[in-house]
């Protein structure tokens, strides 16, 4: 039976089913939990949260003394709203990348947790990860650009948490590029959180591993398609889409993927969303045995695979659409010979032009104080003529010129 209480009437032994914040306000990475201990119920008491919604068949119900206060709320279950998909509201990447921050790094830890109880055999609740889905989508329906850069922060350590974050938010900016509907929208982001759930069935050492892997491992990870979706039929509330995308995001238009060979219409179009999106963010990314490509470079590579019906070409094409020609991130150089990198795409706008914050003249061959230019705004001249090697300039981190101090608040 639901309740809901004062959270001052919160004892240990009982069970959360919703506090009435959202989840981004909250020290917690899961919607519902059990107060299993007096540092759980001070951690909940430390917040402004003033109500929660308790379970009193899965825990305590309130103490007797207390309960008359809480009779007018027993008598009705608590409703639980969810967060529309769809809001109005979009603001500047300025503006949008501190709360960015703040999602990807609780995100990135929410997944940790809920892949590494993954790895000890433990099912996937999936009200425990719609949250943080939908706070990813309304920060991508606010501005995309600020949550998929930060997302692209990653270390060695954390890739395949991160790497499903940043896939999560490809997926909702793919969506809503593809107008889809909103809970169209939600089942593309939770299938992109969990896609590669199946890496935890992997060897640690396989994934980390920096040198060429062996057949043996190779085939370990080709195995993780499979894998994830063994360990998504075990957990509660997982979508058909989330375990289609799961089973079958390396599957190719030819019918050369794995694990099935599907070809053509046989692959849905949520998995061939899913496999443009995870391929993008695996080779922008810096691996262990490899750098990530330039943005850019990466959609010339993608558009050629496309050709050769390894994407769908209509869902590829509305991904370019979805991030722009240059991404957020891309190094460029313009017609003044100025060198700067690509911050924001302009929304209804050109995609030839995005937001370019320059800070480095090739002809001087000096830095110079970095401005920001906004390629489709009224009497600017210049424009951008070529994309640039970051690797050839010798510049070792043009992360601060694009994602300014919110890329310090990732870690």
């Amino acid at each position: 039976m639901l309740k809901k209480i004062d959270v001052k009437q919160l004892r240990v032994g009982m069970f959360i089913h919703e506090l009435d914040s959202s989840w981004i306000d909250t020290p917690f990475w899961q919607k519902s939990f059990m107060v299993a201990d007096s540092a759980t119920l001070s951690a909940v008491l430390k917040t402004n949260i003033r109500n929660a919604t308790i379970d009193t068949d899965k825990g305590l119900d309130v103490l007797a003394e207390l309960a008359p206060s809480a009779a007018p709320e027993a008598k009705t279950p608590a409703l639980v709203v969810r967060t529309p998909v769809r809001k109005p509201e979009t603001v500047s990447m300025h503006d949008e990348l501190g709360r960015a921050a703040i999602i990807v790094n609780k995100s990135r830890d929410a997944v940790f947790s809920m892949f590494s109880e993954a790895r000890m055999g433990r099912a996937v609740d999936v009200k425990d990860a719609m949250p943080l889905v939908e706070e990813i989508t309304a920060s991508v329906f606010r501005n995309q650009d600020a949550l998929i850069g930060l997302a692209r922060l990653k270390s060695k350590d954390d890739y395949t948490y991160m790497h499903s974050v940043a896939v999560c938010a490809l997926m909702v900016a793919l969506a809503k590029q593809l107008n889809l509907s909103d809970q169209e929208t939600r089942d593309a982001g939770l299938a992109g959180l969990l896609h590669d759930i199946g890496k935890m069935a992997i060897s640690a050492n396989i994934l980390s591993k920096p040198g060429k892997l062996t057949d043996a491992e190779f085939m370990s990870v080709k195995g993780h398609p499979e894998a994830g979706y063994k360990i998504l039929l075990e957990g509660k509330g997982v979508s058909e889409a989330a375990l289609d995308v799961c089973l079958h995001h390396h599957e190719k238009m030819d019918g050369t993927g794995y694990p099935h060979g599907l070809a053509g219409d046989q692959i849905s179009l949520l998995a061939r969303m899913g496999a443009v999106c995870d391929v993008y963010d695996a080779i922008t990314s810096d691996r262990p045995y490899k750098q990530g490509w330039c943005p850019a470079d990466s959609l010339r590579k993608m558009a050629e695979w496309s050709k050769n019906k390894h994407f769908d070409e209509k869902v590829f094409q509305a991904f370019v659409k979805s991030i722009g020609i240059y991404p957020s991130g891309t190094l460029v150089r313009m017609e003044s010979g100025r060198l700067g990198v690509v911050v924001e795409q302009q929304v209804g706008k050109s995609l030839l032009l995005p937001k370019v914050r320059v800070f480095f003249s090739s002809k001087s061959q000096t830095y110079i104080t970095p401005l920001l230019l906004d390629l489709a705004g009224a009497g600017l001249q210049d424009k951008i003529v070529a994309r640039e090697d970051v690797a050839k300039w010798g510049f070792k981190d043009i992360t601060r010129f694009w994602l300014g101090e919110a890329a310090a608040l990732v870690h």
